[in-house]
């Protein structure tokens, strides 16, 4: 643990929350993603979030639940709260970074160009900083400061949504709901099955992602390190509520799966645990690529929007989670990544867009 990096997270609030609204289809801003980015870097000891919290009632409760201090900046008359704001976060940031000697990266989140000054000083002072800033809100001056940028738009778990559009504002009940039925004797057992299976799909899909971010960001990966960063990711986690006696055993039905492989690690009970080579990847990419051109040839273009309906149509057992996935969003950009298909946000359209590289 003396060797992990202590990690200080400051976020400009305001410029994040309004940056993902208006940018990001009317997403609302959520700091746990940006959690789960840094508990692969090491620990995130301090996480501050600066605002006049007036403005931002609902995002308060998101905030204290991820265990993030709120810091208030009121608005007083004559004054900017947003520049109140920048220069307590930058005033509270230099003066951690005396006080706090062990503190080793600095997590600046704004896409403001007025904190680069801030970056600059924290690196001469021997500090890594890392920024974290929506793409189409995000100064071109700041990403170059930094040692390391991940933008919002990109970390797992964020998809771009539409606003939503509702002439009440309310949502009726289902008719289903209201006419809902006791299950029949015995069905609870068959429902706690399903639900075992899909909470052990999930863990896999979190597992997988999880070796996949450590391996690009320190190289081997054990099975003390992986559980240390999934505790991170998810405080409660335990094995046991799985129906494991123990992580190694987690770890052996996992690979059972092929969700990973298992090799000698450097002390013995403490196995390096790798991903195993995908067989089904560049075939799932190839019918991506061959529906993305049918879709452009008959329509003109090819939508994120209902593209896996259109794939289901041609091959009914697709799935991205047996892949490895989290998402639909996250197997089309890798596929963008091999080159399979191009990827691209358009503002026109409020909707991501697909063309064929050939």
């Amino acid at each position: 643990m003396d060797d992990e990096a202590r990690i200080a997270l400051f976020l400009d609030y305001e410029n994040l929350a309004i940056g993902a609204r208006e940018n990001l289809g009317g997403v609302s801003f959520d700091v746990r993603p940006i959690a789960d980015a840094l508990a692969e870097r090491g620990r995130v000891v301090v996480r501050r979030a600066y605002a006049d919290w007036s403005n931002f009632d609902e995002d308060r409760r998101m905030l204290t639940r991820s265990h993030v201090e709120l810091i208030e900046m009121p608005q007083r008359m004559g004054v900017s709260r947003k520049n109140a704001a920048d220069i307590k976060m930058a005033v509270d940031a230099i003066e951690l970074a005396f006080v706090r000697e062990y503190m080793s990266t600095f997590v600046v989140c704004t896409g403001d160009s007025d904190f680069t000054p801030l970056v600059y000083k924290l690196r001469e002072l021997n500090k890594s900083v890392i920024g974290v800033g929506v793409r189409a809100s995000t100064s071109a001056l700041l990403p170059p400061a930094c040692d390391e940028f991940l933008y919002y738009d990109d970390l797992e778990g964020i998809e771009p949504g539409r606003l939503p559009r509702s002439s009440s504002g309310r949502q009726g009940r289902p008719a289903a709901a209201a006419n809902r039925r006791e299950p029949p004797l015995g069905a609870e057992d068959d429902v706690a099955d399903a639900q075992t299976s899909r909470d052990l799909d999930d863990l896999a899909v979190l597992v997988a992602q999880t070796i996949s971010g450590l391996q690009r960001t320190s190289g081997q990966v054990t099975a003390s390190t992986l559980k240390r960063t999934v505790l991170r990711k998810d405080p409660t986690f335990n094995e046991a509520d799985y129906g494991f006696r123990a992580f190694g055993e987690l770890l052996r039905h996992l690979a059972q799966r092929h969700v990973v492989d298992l090799a000698d690690g450097p002390t013995k009970g403490d196995p390096e645990v790798l991903l195993p080579a995908l067989d089904g990847q560049e075939e799932a990419f190839e019918l991506l690529r061959s529906v993305v051109e049918d879709l452009i040839d008959k329509n003109g273009r090819a939508a994120l929007s209902g593209l896996k309906d259109q794939i289901r149509r041609v091959r009914p057992g697709f799935s991205e989670k047996t892949l490895g996935f989290r998402s639909f969003l996250q197997f089309c950009r890798a596929a963008d990544t091999t080159g399979a298909i191009h990827l691209e946000w358009d503002n026109d359209a409020d909707d991501y867009v697909l063309t064929s590289p050939g």
